[in-house]
């Protein structure tokens, strides 16, 4: 990677801040009168990569839209201007799976998933948000036969402009953007073929980001006229706030397609400060798009609350409202998509005692904004890439405005200061405002604050009551899944593995039941081949626990077991190496398994179902220290010793391959109840028995 001059630049004025001190006042221009940068393209959040607002969708509808006034609504909160999703591919992508438009090449349904309510949600609070769509994984039989995506790029160009006329024909959602393959090898007679079809089919409008990765693909663009006029916008992950000479000379819009990514405590705050500012300042990338957009999945799965606000709690309604929200609006608040960026050493640059500042213009130029932030070294970590040492300093600016701005009298003022070593954080306030002279304001400057100059008067700090205070997972716990909507995910739990969704029963007993829906291994993307569906749920820090499912093995595309578990700890792209006590039942085969893992390499006991199996067969757990009993039908199967079991987690059901499974009455409670339960259900079994012993009817 070769730095930019912007980049170099950088790097001499943090050299000069290490020789030079105590600071004195500085002088900074403001003037169009040379030209203007680049447009400005939006900051953004991602839902998705994957299932990372899963638990948002069933909030109290009374808190479930104040989150989304936080993240959405003009002048309010965050003030998005981006949201990016993903385009479900029942593959684990982070945090979760998220369902396929086709699970198969037979099977299309876009009432699947959350993602398409989210952005109807967007787009009612805000009608200019741009909608920007991307695949993380594929269904298996998008590969014809391999594992590749682009073995027939027309397949997949279909799969996909099938997804983005489902979004526009089924909720009236025109997707601005769509990308490649997150994170995984481009190709570029995909890219083209992707062109041609969204072209030929209507979407000429749907600009093409690629490749959501690294800038490698720069120099295939500068080689490839046709490359070049297919892609739109460079869009890199987690860039550094650096670009490349060769991403420069392409001539295209430059992104940090997703970043972020960090705790959303101060530290996440200053970190999202810096990139927003020094993404451009730096790097020339007009648009930034945090991964991820609200953290709203359990922990302890992989990167909890690095979103740009935390809703964890649908059961409580309680919710977080992060330092992310308010640094966002500092510059979301005061300007738009398609502004543009003051030139470098004109309105956009470094500060000389550590920090940048960006300033943008309307197209009319009637509105102007200045963005400038202090962050110290220490207090404005990401989780990546490393972030070089640098020094801050207490400095004064003094703001000069030349050419168009010259006249301007006065900017309104905006301020945070994040708070370390036991001080307060002051988070998005307005302030006097900056009267000017001849053009000319000066500010001081702390460490660890964002100011915000602007001509524009529509700012606001939004704000609701607090939200209910937060509360463990309930127990008991039940779902019959009968109030859901077809298609879409159990509310609680969380597919892992596999995709499981509300379907209607085949037979009279069950009415609505949750299937497992993958029949084949999908085109994953995490680095191992995740093949044990699981969806979990619950509280990762449960020890002793019940759980019983009623679960049904179909006959056709079907799985051959089925299992409850509880536990259970790793999720995410670790799913394949999950731990807890996992209960597999085989109805065929009248046969079951007790292991330690997910992979069942590690097996504690197995052997004969002795109850009667039948079609429906309930299956229920129980766990006390390191005692485990198990029951299939109400009739005990097992009562044993497990001492090398994990000492907590969530709990789980799902099937032992990809396949049909169907699942009902699901119910979690406490270990206490979990015996009374058993003892009930082994009496009822003997009561039964003995009924069939005495009353059996004579056979002739």
């Amino acid at each position: 990677m070769h730095l930019t001059a912007v980049s170099l630049a950088f790097v001499a004025a943090l050299s000069s801040a290490l020789a030079v001190g105590p600071w004195r006042a500085t002088t900074y221009d403001f003037d169009d009168s040379s030209g203007l940068g680049r447009q400005y393209d939006g900051i953004g959040g991602l839902s998705g990569g994957g299932a990372t607002s899963k638990l948002l969708v069933n909030y109290p509808e009374k808190e479930r839209n104040e989150i989304l006034d936080y993240l959405f609504k003009p002048n309010f909160g965050a003030s998005l201007q981006i949201l990016k999703v993903e385009i479900g591919g029942d593959a684990q992508s982070t945090d979760g799976t998220e369902a396929s438009h086709m699970h198969n090449s037979w099977d299309e349904n876009y009432q699947r998933g959350y993602e398409w309510w989210l952005m109807v949600e967007a787009k009612k609070r805000n009608p200019n948000i741009k909608l920007y769509c991307l695949p993380w994984g594929f269904p298996g039989w998008v590969g014809q036969g391999s594992r590749n995506p682009y073995q027939v790029p027309e397949v997949t160009a279909d799969y996909i402009i099938r997804w983005i006329n489902g979004a526009k024909t089924v909720y009236g959602l025109t997707m601005d953007f769509v990308g490649i393959w997150n994170e995984r090898p481009y190709n570029s007679t995909y890219i083209k073929t992707l062109r041609k079809m969204l072209d030929a089919r209507g979407f000429s409008n749907t600009r093409i980001v690629a490749p959501d990765g690294a800038w490698t693909i720069s120099k295939d663009i500068n080689k490839d006229p046709a490359l070049a006029a297919a892609v739109d916008y460079i869009g890199c992950h987690y860039p550094g706030t650096l670009s490349t000479d060769d991403a420069l000379k392409t001539g295209k819009q430059l992104w940090a397609s997703e970043d972020y990514s960090t705790y959303n405590d101060e530290v996440g705050g200053g970190c999202w400060a810096r990139i927003l500012n020094k993404n451009y300042a730096v790097g020339r990338m007009t648009a930034t798009i945090s991964w991820n957009l609200i953290a709203s999945y359990y922990n302890p799965l992989p990167f909890f609350r690095d979103g740009l606000m935390t809703a964890v709690e649908p059961w409580s309604g309680n919710y977080n409202v992060d330092t992310p929200i308010w640094l966002s609006a500092h510059t979301t608040q005061f300007t738009q998509v398609g502004w543009k960026y003051l030139e470098h050493g004109a309105g956009v640059g470094l500060l000389e005692g550590g920090g940048s500042y960006v300033a943008l213009v309307s197209p009319d130029k009637k509105d102007f904004t200045i963005i400038v932030e202090t962050m110290s070294h220490n207090h404005s970590l990401c989780i990546r890439p490393p972030l070089p040492a640098y020094d801050v300093v207490p400095q004064t600016m003094n703001i000069q405005l030349k050419g168009s701005f010259a006249n301007i009298k006065e900017l309104n003022v905006w301020y945070s200061k994040l708070g370390f070593d036991g001080q307060q954080s002051i988070m998005f306030q307005k302030k006097d405002a900056l009267q000017l002279k001849n053009g000319m304001g000066s500010a001081s400057l702390g460490m660890d604050e964002v100011y915000t100059f602007t001509t524009v008067t529509t700012g606001d700090k939004g704000q609701y009551d607090a939200p209910p205070p937060s509360k463990s997972f309930p127990l008991p716990y039940s779902d019959n899944f009968d109030n859901y909507t077809l298609s879409t995910e159990p509310y609680n739990l969380a597919p892992q593995v596999g995709s499981f969704e509300v379907v209607n029963s085949s037979d009279a007993t069950h009415k609505l039941i949750v299937r497992q829906t993958v029949i084949n291994d999908p085109i994953e993307w995490c680095p191992l081949s995740l093949v044990f569906p699981m969806a979990l749920g619950g509280n990762g820090s449960w020890s002793d626990i019940y759980v019983e499912v009623e679960a049904l093995v179909g006959k056709v595309n079907a799985t051959d077991g089925v299992f409850v578990a509880a536990r259970v700890q790793n999720g995410g792209c670790q799913s394949y190496s999950a731990k807890g006590i996992f209960f597999f039942v085989f109805p065929a085969q009248q046969y079951y398994i007790i292991s330690y893992d997910l992979a069942r390499t590690q097996q504690i006991s197995s052997g004969a179902v002795s109850s009667e199996v039948m079609d429906w067969n309930k299956i229920s757990l129980l766990v006390t220290g390191t005692t485990i009993q198990g029951q299939v039908n109400g009739k005990s199967v097992f009562n044993i010793q497990a001492p090398k079991m994990t000492k907590n987690g969530f709990v789980a059901i799902g099937t032992d391959t990809y396949g049909l499974a169907d699942f009902d009455n699901f119910m979690i409670t406490t270990a206490s109840d979990g015996r009374r339960i058993m003892r009930e259900n082994e009496e009822r079994a003997h009561a039964k028995a003995k009924h069939t012993l005495y009353f059996e009817p004579e056979k002739h």
